[in-house]
């Protein structure tokens, strides 16, 4: 797990896969928030189509890369959380994600983790990737 956060969090922008309504992919750059009891948490706004698009159909992939030519997939089943005490924490852990909701009880703020999140970090080298069940 530690692996997988330590890569998420040197590589803050990540890339977000959703089916959309029309049934075609959908990705947008994205950014993981906090790690709290396991979870990976992300945000978002129940105003945008991402968020539409995920109550649609819960499955999502999230890739990222570095400039050392690796890379890691993470997908899962997103699980939405009203947990007020992880909305504070993800609020006060980005200074983009405060300045856009102002507090942890905006009506419009929303937190989500991978429920059953498996990870693949992979590269170049020729040796076999690295395969984490969160």
């Amino acid at each position: 797990m530690n692996e997988v956060i330590e890569f998420l969090k040197e590589n803050p922008v990540q890339y977000f896969a959703t089916v959309g309504l029309d049934n075609k992919a959908k990705v947008r750059p994205f950014q993981f928030m906090i790690e709290d009891g396991g979870k990976l948490y992300f945000c978002t706004n129940n105003e945008k189509d991402v968020f539409k698009q995920i109550k649609n159909n819960p499955y999502v992939e999230v890739c990222v890369s570095n400039s050392k030519f690796q890379w890691m997939r993470l997908n899962g089943k997103v699980k939405f959380s009203n947990d007020m005490d992880i909305k504070k924490k993800v609020i006060e852990s980005s200074p983009l994600v405060k300045s856009l909701y102002k507090t942890a009880d905006n009506p419009i703020f929303e937190i989500f983790y991978l429920e059953d999140a498996k990870a693949i970090i992979a590269d170049f080298s020729g040796n076999a990737p690295k395969e984490f069940n969160l």
